[in-house]
């Protein structure tokens, strides 16, 4: 098995856990909040698909599935550049998206075109260095598993929130 592949069967595990969360939900419950403050579903998904979105892109040398299919308006929101990264309170309960649907939907999308990506990458491509911003600086290899453990992450919160429900 390559490293690609390693990678393709992580990313490969996140739709059926990103269904899991939200399938069949109402938009009042994507939006529902367990506290005040608290991340709701909706928010968690469409974060977690945004960060894939961002950052793959951006390895890619590609413009964003978000920027490109108009869904900030679906999603209630007006800057397509917002990735969730640093919201408040206020900005995390603004993410209000219209449907259970258009949250699988651009995650869908994103899934579909990382995968597809992954497919042709080499270990050699894994090692080129995406950010010298870092010491040691962060490879292709890296951010790819950062983007995966930060997905990972954020689907089990919202499967956490929907049991909540």
């Amino acid at each position: 098995m390559d490293s690609k592949d390693v990678l393709i069967e992580a990313f490969g595990r996140l739709p059926e856990l990103v269904h899991t969360a939200v399938h069949d939900l109402t938009p009042e419950q994507l939006r529902w909040q367990p506290a005040e403050g608290a991340n709701p579903i909706g928010w968690l998904v469409w974060h977690l698909t945004r960060v894939q979105d961002d950052h793959v892109a951006e390895v890619m040398g590609a413009e964003q599935v978000y920027a490109s299919g108009g869904w900030a308006p679906r999603f209630g929101l007006k800057d397509p550049d917002e990735t969730g990264y640093g919201h408040t309170a206020a900005q995390v309960a603004a993410v209000a998206p219209e449907s259970a649907q258009v949250l699988l939907d651009y995650y869908q999308a994103v899934h579909d075109r990382t995968v597809a990506w992954l497919a042709g990458l080499s270990d050699a491509d894994l090692d080129r260095v995406v950010d010298d911003n870092w010491d040691p600086p962060v490879t292709l290899g890296v951010r790819l598993v950062s983007v995966y453990d930060d997905d990972a992450q954020h689907a089990g919160q919202a499967a956490y929130v929907r049991g909540l429900l």
